[in-house]
């Protein structure tokens, strides 16, 4: 499948906030928002005119760089959310969040959402007791996402692990650090989502 396989930071710079893309470097002075916060370029420091339509394709990319998905399976979920009783923009991003390589990243199990994909692919996670190795897996109430016995006793996983450790998450997940196990006490709300972003900017953009 392709992957944008370029320098992740210039991503955040273009859309002027962290995406927190690049694992545990996004909580140092080495950031590179911290260090240049302006758009990537020759012309990224220039004073730039926004029109309507490109306010409304920013927030779109922002938040699809930001879960780290495809634009074929960003519009599927838009698509999704449509058919949705509630708001489509709050319906789209709880259905982003509820993917399961973005639970494995909120437990704290990956230092970031593309290392969770790839752990998620390599099969280190179960959900309720089975294996599953697709990221876009979405998690329901009630289902326990867990590290794989095996899998907890790697180096890897130690290293992971410890260094996430201190990471808050969020309160739709009741998770059990000693046992390395989650349990999706509920689906999250707009309210539980970090991403600043006017999801209905993103409405708009696919309502034309």
């Amino acid at each position: 499948m392709a992957r944008y396989t370029e320098a992740v930071c210039k991503l955040c710079r273009r859309e002027g906030q962290k995406l927190f893309l690049k694992g545990e470097r996004c909580y140092t002075d080495k950031c590179a928002i911290s260090r240049r916060a302006y758009a990537p370029g020759q012309h990224g420091q220039g004073r730039k005119k926004t029109s309507e339509y490109g306010l409304q394709l920013r927030a779109k990319q922002m938040t699809r760089r930001f879960y780290g998905v495809l634009e074929g399976q960003f519009h599927h979920y838009y698509e999704m959310a449509t058919k949705m009783p509630g708001k489509a923009g709050d319906n789209l991003l709880i259905l982003l969040e509820s993917r399961l390589d973005n639970v494995v990243y909120r437990c704290g199990w990956a230092s970031s959402r593309a290392e969770a994909r790839q752990l998620v692919v390599h099969g280190h996670y179960t959900v309720n007791g089975k294996k599953v190795d697709i990221p876009s897996y979405l998690v329901k109430p009630g289902e326990t996402v867990a590290i794989k016995d095996g899998s907890r006793q790697s180096d890897k996983f130690k290293a992971v692990l410890e260094a996430n450790s201190a990471r808050p998450t969020p309160k739709w997940l009741d998770v059990d650090a000693p046992n390395a196990q989650a349990k999706i006490a509920e689906l999250p709300t707009r309210e539980d989502i970090d991403l600043e972003v006017d999801e209905t900017l993103i409405v708009e953009l696919y309502s034309k």
